[in-house]
């Protein structure tokens, strides 16, 4: 299990898209100098959705390198796979949250202000979105192939310019609403979680069929 995790988690940091990432690097000055005290939490909402792209990127290669004439070689069973794959995402939550708080440590500096519920937002997504994301590709990725997966990385790209844009004519009463939101972004936690859990054992039947 520990080499199947390094294994993901190596993929992760070596096989990173630099193409998926220039694009998100570039959003993300946008964000920066566009939408005033919301870029820390809109930068952590772009990296994240970077993130979970990122991770069921790298599960592709599998694919690509036909993993599983190998992995049938191996001591290993789809229960232990699937597993390492899920365990892996978990550990790159550490990015998208380190990322989270240096976006909104930039965002706090620049404009002098800040918003602790902003902060405690943009880390919350920075979990939520990667598990979220992990939770709905995975197992489409298993079904109908990784290429379904990475057709939703592409839609997922046009409703950030409609946030953007959102933010960049003021965001008309987010501010206000902000500490109600907590409530709903706990939610939404608990949500992914459940997902990301039920995700799993999905993943886990249809690759064993399909092995």
């Amino acid at each position: 299990m520990k080499g199947l995790i390094y294994k993901e988690i190596t993929i992760f940091l070596k096989g990173t898209d630099k193409r998926l990432f220039l694009i998100a690097g570039g959003a993300i000055v946008l964000l920066m100098v566009k939408t005033g005290v919301y870029a820390g939490l809109l930068a952590s909402i772009m990296f994240a959705v970077s993130i979970g792209i990122q991770n069921v990127t790298g599960f592709t290669s599998d694919e690509k390198v036909d993993w599983k004439k190998y992995e049938l070689t191996l001591p290993v069973n789809a229960v232990s796979v699937v597993t390492g794959k899920y365990i892996s995402v978990l550990c790159t939550l550490i990015v998208s949250l380190t990322g989270s708080m240096l976006f909104n440590l930039i965002s706090s500096i620049a404009h002098q202000s800040f918003r602790g519920v902003f902060w405690g937002i943009s880390a919350a997504v920075s979990v939520i979105i990667p598990l979220f994301w992990t939770g709905l590709s995975l197992p489409l990725a298993y079904w109908f192939g990784y290429r379904s997966a990475q057709v939703m990385g592409v839609i997922a790209v046009f409703p950030m310019f409609y946030i953007i844009k959102y933010f960049e004519d003021g965001a008309g009463g987010f501010s206000a609403m902000a500490d109600s939101m907590l409530s709903c972004v706990a939610f939404a936690g608990i949500a992914a979680i459940v997902l990301f859990i039920l995700s799993m054992g999905i993943s886990v039947i249809v690759y064993n069929r399909k092995r």
